[in-house]
């Protein structure tokens, strides 16, 4: 049995879906895979039962952030994003570097994941992976994602989008757009979401900007 399955037999969730408080306690004998030191993969926000049911939890009887029963209280209704990738996709970019450090290493820390460049994961055709295209996705390396995703975060709570002269010796902000993040452009532009686009837009942005200079020098007259 699966640990969802495990959970809904313990639980017992009436008709709509409603079952009572679960103590962790009774984490035991047949039930102990439940046991939540593992962080409680299996009835976190993205797990199969949360996008089945609403999941509640009660945190009220022992000190900290602890979780101390767990019930359901009816089906979830809100879609939720997939954050599943194709295979092929998978397969297409795991042997590849990292876009942003150029590494594809064995430590933790340099091992490529394929990350969805939009970091907000709200298009819905990225979340069906039969319309999924390998331009949604890139290689990150572990260090590299993780700095994304607290970027995207942050991005998504003010609306203000990622400056990428940040790093020292970029010459553009961004590639198109500018700070404030709105739904039109979403998060195309931004370094996070595509930094080999940045790179090849900044070198033709520099080489246009170089022959504009040179043709205002060489025939001012004209301008």
């Amino acid at each position: 049995m699966t640990k969802t399955e495990l959970f809904l037999e313990l639980a017992k969730p009436d008709a709509n879906s409603k079952s009572r408080w679960v103590s962790i306690g009774e984490f035991v004998g047949k039930y102990k895979d439940l046991q939540l030191g593992n962080g409680g993969s299996w009835c976190r926000a993205n797990s199969s039962l949360a996008k089945k049911y609403i999941v509640e939890f009660d945190k009220s009887k022992t000190a900290g952030n602890s979780i101390d029963a767990i019930r359901l209280n009816g089906f979830n209704n809100i879609q939720s994003f997939n954050q599943n990738i194709r295979q092929d996709i998978k397969d297409f970019y795991k042997t590849k570097n990292c876009v942003m450090l150029g590494i594809n290493g064995n430590s933790e820390n340099t091992k490529i994941e394929i990350d969805h460049k939009d970091g907000r994961k709200d298009d819905w055709r990225v979340s069906n992976k039969s319309t999924q295209e390998l331009s949604d996705f890139h290689p990150l390396c572990k260090a590299a994602n993780d700095a994304k995703r607290q970027i995207c975060k942050r991005c998504k709570k003010e609306n203000k989008r990622w400056n990428a002269k940040n790093i020292k010796g970029n010459p553009y902000p961004f590639y198109e757009g500018d700070e404030e993040w709105t739904p039109e452009l979403g998060c195309k532009g931004c370094y996070q979401y595509d930094p080999v686009e940045y790179r090849k837009t900044s070198v033709k942005k520099i080489s246009q900007e170089v022959c504009d200079n040179i043709m205002k020098k060489l025939y001012p007259e004209d301008n």
